[in-house]
């Protein structure tokens, strides 16, 4: 089993998609990359998670990829995952795009030595999401039953590919989706049936929701047992019964309404041997998120 010192965990590089300048950070010069990590690993990241809403390696070309890989020897920073966010493969208009989009990611994930592809069926913003505070304030999309099959179908294609490459793919749990509530989730892994497949228990992202919700504990205690990757995240939530009304906003690890102190360890006990990814919405999610690997490392030296 690894110590709390060697566990994976990764930052998420959350700089967005653009420079100080506005330029695309896809197409500025390496240096750039260079000045944002640097940043990550002064705070005593070891392991980052190159999302594709920051830099799409996917698209990178080989010289362009090259560069990332030297920035990495650079910054003395590894890559632990990759994950695709609002690429779905049902997409009815981009889904094949997509798909081969997730494709080439599970090659340069394996390239970079990274053990986990992350992918969801979350799809783009509505203009009503992108106006809002909170993107999940505001209603955005539901998946179509009648495409599940095609979901399970392309979900084991790429597991294939991720198989010979010697990876995993994590499937990430998010609302309104095929992965929306535990028992979905668990259901969909059941049906996809594939030992390269596991599950991204991200029940941030169903906490922050202004929605009924089970307890934290409940539904981790139903997917926990098939997570391999995990985008951990906590937040204030508040409801008040007499005027149904609800209240949520980002928060860290230790302070939020999810007892991850308890959570993790159950983790452990039921299994979970896999990176975590430490996600922060607001504010300075740069350092908020080092305290947060912080704390995750305590709590593993205690489990």
């Amino acid at each position: 089993m690894l110590n709390a010192e060697e566990w994976p965990i990764a930052c998420k590089v959350n700089f967005g998609p653009t420079t100080e300048l506005g330029e695309p950070v896809a197409s500025a010069p390496a240096k750039v990359w260079r000045e944002q990590l640097a940043q990550v690993a002064d705070l005593g990241f070891k392991y980052i998670d190159p999302m594709d809403d920051w830099v799409p390696l996917a698209d990178l070309d080989a010289g362009r990829f090259a560069q990332f890989r030297q920035v990495l020897t650079d910054t003395h920073l590894s890559v632990a995952a990759i994950s695709i966010g609002r690429h779905s493969i049902v997409d009815v208009d981009r889904g094949r795009e997509n798909l081969q989009t997730i494709h080439r990611t599970i090659d340069r994930a394996a390239e970079l030595g990274a053990s986990v592809v992350d992918l969801g069926f979350m799809q783009a913003l509505t203009p009503a999401q992108r106006g809002a505070l909170w993107f999940w304030l505001a209603e955005g999309h539901h998946d179509d039953p009648t495409l599940r099959p095609l979901a399970i179908e392309r979900v084991r294609e790429l597991a294939d590919h991720a198989e010979r490459r010697g990876i995993e793919l994590s499937l990430e749990m998010y609302e309104d989706t095929f992965l929306g509530t535990p028992q979905d989730a668990v259901r969909f892994i059941n049906d996809v049936d594939h030992p390269a497949v596991g599950l991204n228990p991200d029940i941030g992202n169903l906490v922050r929701l202004h929605r009924p919700m089970p307890s934290a504990r409940e539904m981790y205690s139903q997917v926990l047992p098939y997570a391999n990757y995990w985008h951990i995240k906590n937040y204030i939530r508040d409801e008040d019964p007499m005027t149904g009304s609800y209240m949520s906003a980002p928060a860290p690890l230790k302070y939020g309404v999810i007892n991850y102190r308890e959570i993790i360890r159950m983790a452990i006990r039921l299994g979970f041997r896999g990176a975590f990814m430490t996600e922060q919405y607001g504010g300075d999610w740069l350092g908020v998120g080092a305290e947060n690997a912080d704390y995750i490392r305590q709590v593993i030296r205690s489990a």
